[in-house]
């Protein structure tokens, strides 16, 4: 029975059966040493001339890399070897060879990306991918143990919901619509069925933007309470990130290790984290950094991160200026010249990964605000009904899965953090 690399670390001593992907390769006259790769991790297996059948010797002898295979052997510790263990072969048998792999050291960042398809097998993106499918679980498990329904929103909708400026046109039959910016205006819709939902779905943003921090196509794990507020989003914001945190810290302490990532920078985050409204940012910005932002311009990634500087842990930025926030963010009644929003900054440079509200329920207001953003509020009947009959308080937030996934896992780019990335100027492979 075939059983994973890293179980074959545990059979020290014993032969065992294993299939993968050569990782690395060296012939000699007498042995060949192969690197074997799977999901779990990598071992060195030697096949010694002296040892095996003819066969197997000219078997062994044209591998190449990432030629997958099968083989048998017995397991003992080698600390010379690149995982501390050793499979000493005694047959093997090609299932799959191949050309010379294209894939050489020091290779350019948009050459890795033009082959994506086969740059995935690397232990660095094997490693994130993995990081990845925890956020992915943890999220789920999040939301699950405090009641929440997953609901699975529409991808091809009417109406914007972040702006119309970044919306993807489709054509839909003998009409057109738009791939989804946020599931936020059907969830608003279906609290009042289910009361608390989350997803983990695409969402779809036009930015002509070149940055190491945006993608056309990402993830976001949304999530909408009715019966809440501002603080209530907040808190159970700051929550679901501690609690990736540790989930990710649980299981993938290997895949940390593998990308070099400081893990004691994650270890120290946990909830409550540092709560500031937007004008107290300001003057952070203007007393620490010197830096003098005019009250009502919205924070650029520069002024993040310099703000960032001065924190370790994210930060819970709120009350922007309702002027430049989405039509359905509320006046603070206390401060009509703020919306009962917030933003989610992380620390070492990454940025917004969630941004939330609570969510307008006037429907003069919300049609307002709509005129104001240069919308037609017909467009919009179906999500004003949704004020018509029997709304009720309510709030919710989107956290940027790749976004928080590259902050993890210490990436430099946030194409890293998705399996096939898209941008303003990658749509392939």
């Amino acid at each position: 029975m075939y059983i994973s690399v890293k179980e074959a670390m545990e059979q020290e001593g014993k032969e065992v059966d294993l299939r993968g992907w050569c990782y690395r390769e060296r012939k000699s006259n007498k042995f060949v040493f192969m690197v074997l790769r799977d999901h779990s991790d990598i071992i060195q297996c030697v096949v010694n001339k002296d040892k095996v059948d003819e066969k197997t010797w000219n078997e062994a002898n044209k591998i190449m890399i990432e030629a997958s295979l099968k083989l048998s052997g017995i397991v003992r510790k080698d600390e010379r070897a690149p995982t501390g263990y050793e499979v000493d072969v005694k047959s093997l048998e090609i299932s799959g060879q191949g050309g010379v792999f294209p894939i050489t050291k020091d290779q350019s960042q948009e050459f890795l990306l033009d082959v994506r398809h086969l740059w995935l097998r690397s232990r660095k993106l094997t490693a994130v991918m993995k990081i990845r499918s925890t956020v992915f679980e943890a999220v789920d498990e999040f939301f699950r143990n405090r009641g929440f329904y997953e609901a699975a929103p529409p991808i091809f909708t009417p109406n914007a919901c972040e702006g119309g400026a970044t919306l993807f046109k489709v054509k839909y039959f003998d009409d057109t619509v738009y791939l989804t910016q946020s599931w936020q205006l059907y969830a608003e819709a279906m609290i009042a069925s289910l009361e608390k939902i989350y997803c983990n779905s695409p969402c779809f943003r036009a930015e002509k933007s070149k940055t190491s921090r945006h993608l056309a196509e990402f993830y976001m794990a949304e999530m909408e309470m009715a019966w809440a507020g501002l603080d209530d989003v907040m808190r159970h914001a700051e929550e679901l990130v501690s609690f990736i945190i540790r989930k990710v810290l649980e299981k993938n302490k290997q895949e940390l290790e593998i990308l070099k990532r400081a893990v004691s920078k994650l270890e120290n985050i946990r909830a409550p984290f540092p709560r500031i409204t937007y004008t107290e940012a300001l003057k952070i910005l203007d007393e620490k950094e010197g830096m003098k932002i005019k009250w009502g311009k919205d924070l650029r990634t520069i002024e993040e991160d310099l703000l960032m500087k001065h924190f370790n842990s994210p930060v819970m930025v709120t009350h922007y200026p309702k002027e430049i926030m989405a039509f359905y963010k509320p006046k603070d009644p206390n401060n009509p010249e703020t919306a009962l929003c917030f933003d989610m900054l992380a620390p070492e440079g990454y940025g917004e990964i969630i941004g939330g509200s609570q969510r307008e329920t006037d429907i003069e207001e919300l049609k307002k605000s709509l005129k104001k953003q240069g919308e037609k509020t017909e467009n919009y009947e179906w999500y004003l009904d949704t004020r018509r009959h029997g709304s009720v308080p309510h709030a919710g937030f989107g956290m940027g899965v790749e976004r928080m996934v590259a902050w993890l896992c210490g990436l430099d780019n946030i194409k890293d953090a998705i399996p096939f990335p898209r941008t303003m100027l990658r749509k392939s492979p």
